[in-house]
């Protein structure tokens, strides 16, 4: 089993803390987790992938974990969040990479594949659809406005801070393994994410993503299609976003497909990490 290092890398003008693995003249793969995570999110796939012979990559993102917490909302709208990453790339020396992202760290991946094709070669996106589909979907399906309405209450300032953080995270906790099958997470899991949301300003740069809607963020992606090939890996009892949110995507690749997972829910590489991790493989092989 290949073990991870890890790092501070300078990219962007912050730092980022990142998770290491596999031979470093492996193609790199670069795992982007999304909230409320951390680069922890993917040690399901980590290893396999490390083993499979890519050098494999997991940041913390701006704002998490140990990674730089920038103030102001500004700080977190896709076209910075994006060249975060593309500095990452440029750092590890390769002019491409794969790039595979879940929820938050999905629509960085869109939008970096959307605005900087040349970067990705590439693109694999986890329960998150492109940028531009959701308020195309809210607009016909309420169900999805209901689905979305906890970023409404994120808007507010301090208030999802002090919720968030009452009681040890329980509310935390509780969504995220109230939204999962089974026992996708365990204690020990909960042990490294209560550590995580733990460090100073980090649930404020969390939340900041979503706060950086108001600026337009998701608006930053282009109306164009995505020319690097795309497989979506979707768990189709995802509770927060509609099926039919994937479906849309794939009108904006212009090689893309969907693969949906039954049994499984917003967590699918928790739940399913064999299926996730042979669909990424054999996508990229």
């Amino acid at each position: 089993m290949d073990t991870q290092t890890f790092r501070f890398i300078e990219t962007n003008g912050i730092s980022l803390h990142v998770a290491e693995a596999g031979p470093k003249e492996g193609k790199l793969v670069v795992l982007l987790h999304g909230f409320p995570e951390f680069w922890y999110g993917w040690r399901h796939q980590i290893s396999d992938l490390a083993n499979a012979g890519y050098r494999v990559i997991a940041p913390d993102q701006r704002g998490y974990h140990l990674s730089s917490k920038p103030q102001g909302i500004e700080a977190y709208t896709l076209d910075i969040l994006r060249d975060d990453i593309a500095g990452l790339i440029a750092h590890y020396g390769w002019e491409q990479a794969i790039i595979v992202g879940h929820d938050w760290g999905g629509a960085v991946a869109w939008h970096l594949a959307a605005t900087k094709p040349d970067l990705v070669e590439k693109l694999i996106a986890v329960n998150i659809p492109h940028p531009r589909t959701m308020g195309k979907v809210m607009a016909r399906n309420p169900l999805q406005w209901l689905k979305s309405s906890y970023m409404a209450f994120f808007q507010l300032p301090t208030v999802p801070e002090e919720l968030l953080a009452a009681n040890h995270f329980a509310y935390m906790q509780t969504a995220m393994k109230g939204s999962g099958k089974g026992a996708s997470f365990t204690e020990e899991d909960m042990k490294q994410y209560r550590k995580a949301w733990a460090q100073p300003g980090a649930l404020t740069g969390m939340l900041n993503w979503y706060r950086a809607l108001r600026k337009g963020s998701m608006q930053q992606t282009p109306r164009k299609l995505i020319e690097p090939p795309v497989r979506i890996i979707w768990g189709v009892g995802d509770p927060f976003l509609l099926k039919s949110l994937a479906v849309e995507s794939l009108k904006f690749c212009g090689n893309g497909e969907g693969m949906f997972i039954g049994n499984a829910t917003h967590w699918v590489q928790h739940e399913q990490p064999r299926i996730v991790n042979r669909l990424i493989k054999e996508f990229i092989e």
